[in-house]
């Protein structure tokens, strides 16, 4: 083992970790702009984008649900979910398993929406450079989701 492979310090890992705080930061930044750009194109607000992914990838989901996955107030998730429904490309449905918290499930018009924005983002990001391995990424989703379960006691509401 040489001393790239040995585990960090607690002080070295972190000043580390906060030059990846740093990266993640602007990346958001520049990526949020990125995507409220596509907003001219689809219609569709970041929020809305958030909501409609998790219905698409995880079928119907209730609003507490959503919010804690996205680590967001219920509240504002519900904002997103009202805005997606009122433009069809969602719809409340009954809960069985719970009478007074419903089922949001995207519709087929949402399908439609979700997978055109999903396309074009896939583009911009078959267009990132360093010749990137598999290996480099699936290192980074392991440090990404060290660092974040370092905060899963944060509450969003």
């Amino acid at each position: 083992m040489n001393d790239f492979d040995a585990p960090l310090p607690p002080d070295d890992l972190g000043h580390r970790v906060s030059e990846v705080f740093d990266l993640i930061g602007a990346l958001y930044r520049r990526g949020l702009r990125k995507l409220e750009q596509g907003e001219e194109v689809e219609g569709v607000s970041v929020g809305v984008r958030s909501v409609l992914v998790l219905l698409h990838r995880y079928g119907p989901m209730t609003v507490p649900q959503m919010g804690r996955v996205m680590a967001l107030t219920r509240q504002f998730v519900q904002r997103m979910v009202n805005d997606a429904v009122d433009r069809g490309w969602a719809e409340v449905t009954p809960n069985p398993a719970h009478q007074r918290s419903s089922l949001i499930r995207i519709t087929d018009e949402g399908v439609a929406v979700i997978t055109a924005i999903l396309a074009r983002e896939h583009a911009l990001n078959r267009q990132v450079g360093g010749d990137l391995t598999e290996a480099e990424l699936r290192a980074c989703v392991r440090v990404l989701k060290e660092m974040l379960r370092t905060f899963d006691h944060v509450d969003a509401s």
